[in-house]
């Protein structure tokens, strides 16, 4: 399995490490990892399998993911270091934490907090239904997407497409990512996303099971929250977070911000994750 690394700063500065979000890219921290590297940072992250230009799998899961991630840290080194996740990414960097303490020194973690406000538990006698369904869903899935391609467009219908699901978005932003995160053929461009991949589709895993494993962590926390609910973020609340913050745990809520707190505050969320580490 083969990860594209992408890389800011001086290769001989300490290492940080940032996991993306599900479906996105490591060409979204393109706002904020000049920051941190002008501050003296090497900072490093990976298109996650399926994603970008790292190889495609024939099937995924939440576990690899993590395995993936845990790659890269031996790949930079064994001292622990700093990691940096947002959304889906925040919630693996949670599990790599919780599991491999020594090799995390600091976390931060962007809007990666689901909770189980919004994902209702279910009684025990329907979990046996539910699955079934939920297998024979995917069954079909795999079979639809033997055959499937992403749908071409120009740089800015796969920006405005891009755009439905993340509307606070500057648009001159969205053309900059497709042109580093879609290739291009003679009919148009299209994501650099595997086809046989579908949202939520990382394994046997519960978005609310990252937010047990918080209170546990040892290592130095930061978690941020973007307040202004979108298409693409967890509904997750302060008050989901607030009593689930490790010891000395650091929670920032930012108001008229959106899921990709990232793109819309770069230097405010590279100032929390310097003070974090400082």
């Amino acid at each position: 399995m083969g990860l594209a690394v992408w890389e800011w700063g001086d290769p001989d500065a300490p290492p940080m490490l940032f996991a993306h979000g599900g479906f996105d890219y490591a060409a979204t921290y393109d706002t904020v990892a000049p920051i941190l590297a002008d501050a003296g940072w090497r900072v490093v992250s990976w298109d996650q399998r399926g994603h970008g230009d790292s190889d495609a799998a024939h099937l995924y899961s939440w576990e690899a993911d993590v395995r993936d991630a845990l790659s890269i840290l031996d790949v930079l080194g064994p001292e622990p270091m700093p990691v940096v996740g947002h959304s889906k990414g925040g919630a693996l960097m949670l599990q790599l934490a919780d599991a491999m303490p020594h090799r995390v020194s600091h976390l931060a973690n962007l809007d990666g907090l689901p909770s189980a406000r919004s994902w209702p538990d279910v009684p025990d006698h329907l979990r046996t239904r539910l699955l079934n369904g939920d297998l024979g869903a995917w069954l079909d899935h795999r079979r639809a997407a033997a055959t499937k391609v992403r749908r071409p467009g120009t740089v800015d219908e796969l920006a405005e497409r891009r755009g439905r699901m993340n509307p606070r978005l500057d648009p001159d932003w969205l053309r900059y990512l497709v042109q580093v995160a879609a290739s291009r053929s003679d009919d148009g461009w299209r994501w650099k996303i595997d086809p046989s991949m579908r949202l939520g589709g990382f394994g046997p895993w519960r978005p609310e099971w990252s937010m047990a494993r918080l209170p546990s962590l040892g290592m130095p926390v930061l978690c941020v929250l973007g307040l202004a609910v979108e298409v693409m973020g967890w509904g997750t609340l302060p008050e989901d977070v607030a009593p689930n913050l490790p010891p000395g745990g650091r929670f920032v809520p930012l108001d008229d911000v959106g899921h990709f707190v990232h793109l819309e505050k770069p230097t405010v969320v590279a100032d929390l994750i310097l003070d974090l580490v400082s």
